[in-house]
């Protein structure tokens, strides 16, 4: 074989299923084949397949994951890194884990220092080392802000909002909006500027009653419907339950509104599945009524993640991580998560999920979202990102752009 193509056999997850003896042919930075190692003859790769032996260890070979919502991780936060070494830690951290692509989250925090974050995190962008950029805030619910910092809220500035897509350069992918806060909606509002910028609204972080939820998803399909530069033609939901007015039969809130329109294929619901922000049980239930298409896995991993228990930095705020849980020092709020993609997807596996499905919501979906074609499945023709774990779903192994980042 030539130095830059490489074999890889194992339990290879693809988009329609799981193939029991599978092999992934990488070719450079390229997938080259996907297929039963059985059939690897049929497109004149036998002597390739033939000479690596089917591993004996139930191992999995999977697409490289990727996270819509990701504030940091290996003691590294995005929203208070002041460098780009600080946001590569981070990156590394997740990537050595199984993400091979990775939107940067930044949270509410005053205009002067989302400024500063979008500048240094798009220069990030363009090297390729991140996706994109996702501002969770500040225009968001004060009484559904989480562990967003209450004092650092604003009202929806869409000036504002034009001059963080300016410096982002076209890397914002997402922004976290209210869907109930006057200026968000409409044909002047935050989200109408975030599209015809190229990014997407996530509504979340919310108090809304059930119509004005409605609408602000009609108005952002509509919108995109219509955008030349959309990624895609779908917002999405930011952490599904968590950060929103909970699900009540006399006061609905918006969570009902958010799994009628996922249902209809009209926007994408992020889950937390980590079995802290949500119960594993009802992450396969939202599966199950919604589909495999219109969920995404996340993380909302913050700077724990990969860390011992102690105490962090979430922007302004300070965390502390005891038994693997990020709490607010004051009030106790969760205060983002502290796993990786790949313990995401092992939870939901658990849980009841296939395998097949749980990946494709973890790489597939996401990277729709981003309206990225080269990535987030095993196919020919993508970028050769992929993960090898053992049967339990642990990295063994991490390629990206047909590189090893990570060898167990």
């Amino acid at each position: 074989m030539a130095d830059d193509v490489r074999v890889l056999r194992g339990r290879v997850v693809t988009p329609g299923g799981v193939l029991d003896d599978g092999a992934v042919v990488l070719d450079g930075r390229t997938i080259a084949w996907v297929g039963p190692a059985a059939a690897a003859s049929g497109a004149g790769l036998a002597a390739q397949v033939g000479a690596v032996p089917a591993p004996a260890d139930g191992r999995y070979v999977l697409p490289g994951l990727v996270d819509l919502h990701c504030h940091g991780g290996g003691g590294a936060s995005f929203p208070d890194a002041g460098n780009a070494d600080d946001a590569l830690r981070a990156v590394g951290e997740h990537r050595r884990h199984g993400t091979t692509t990775l939107v940067a989250s930044l949270v509410t925090a005053a205009p002067r220092t989302l400024r500063e974050r979008v500048t240094l995190l798009a220069a990030l962008a363009d090297a390729g080392e991140i996706a994109g950029i996702h501002l969770e805030g500040p225009f968001l619910s004060g009484a559904r802000c989480g562990a967003q910092d209450p004092s650092l809220v604003i009202e929806p500035d869409p000036r504002l909002a034009t001059e963080l897509l300016d410096l982002g350069r076209g890397h914002v992918a997402t922004m976290t909006l209210a869907p109930e806060m006057d200026g968000n909606r409409g044909p002047a509002g935050v989200a109408a500027r975030l599209i015809a910028g190229g990014a997407l609204p996530s509504w979340g972080h919310t108090d809304a009653g059930p119509a004005v939820t409605r609408a602000a998803l009609t108005e952002s399909v509509e919108l995109l419907g219509r955008g030349e530069r959309a990624r895609s033609a779908r917002p999405t939901v930011t952490h599904l339950f968590n950060g929103m007015r909970p699900l009540h039969h006399r006061d609905p809130g918006p969570i009902a509104e958010f799994l009628a329109a996922a249902r209809r294929g009209e926007a994408v619901l992020e889950l937390i599945g980590d079995g802290t922000h949500l119960d594993p049980s009802v992450v396969r239930a939202v599966y199950e009524l919604v589909g495999r298409d219109n969920a995404a896995l996340v993380t909302d991993a913050m700077a724990a993640a990969g860390m011992p228990d102690g105490e962090y930095r979430l922007g302004s705020m300070d965390v502390s991580v005891a038994g693997g849980v990020a709490r607010l020092g004051q009030g106790g709020a969760i205060a983002g998560g502290t796993a990786h993609l790949i313990d995401v997807v092992r939870a939901t596996v658990s849980a009841g999920v296939p395998l097949a499905d749980a990946v494709h919501m973890a790489a597939a979906v996401p990277a729709a979202v981003l309206g990225a074609g080269d990535v987030g499945a095993l196919e020919a023709g993508r970028r050769a990102d992929v993960v090898v774990t053992d049967a339990d779903l642990r990295p063994l192994t991490v390629y990206r752009q047909g590189q090893e980042v990570l060898t167990a």
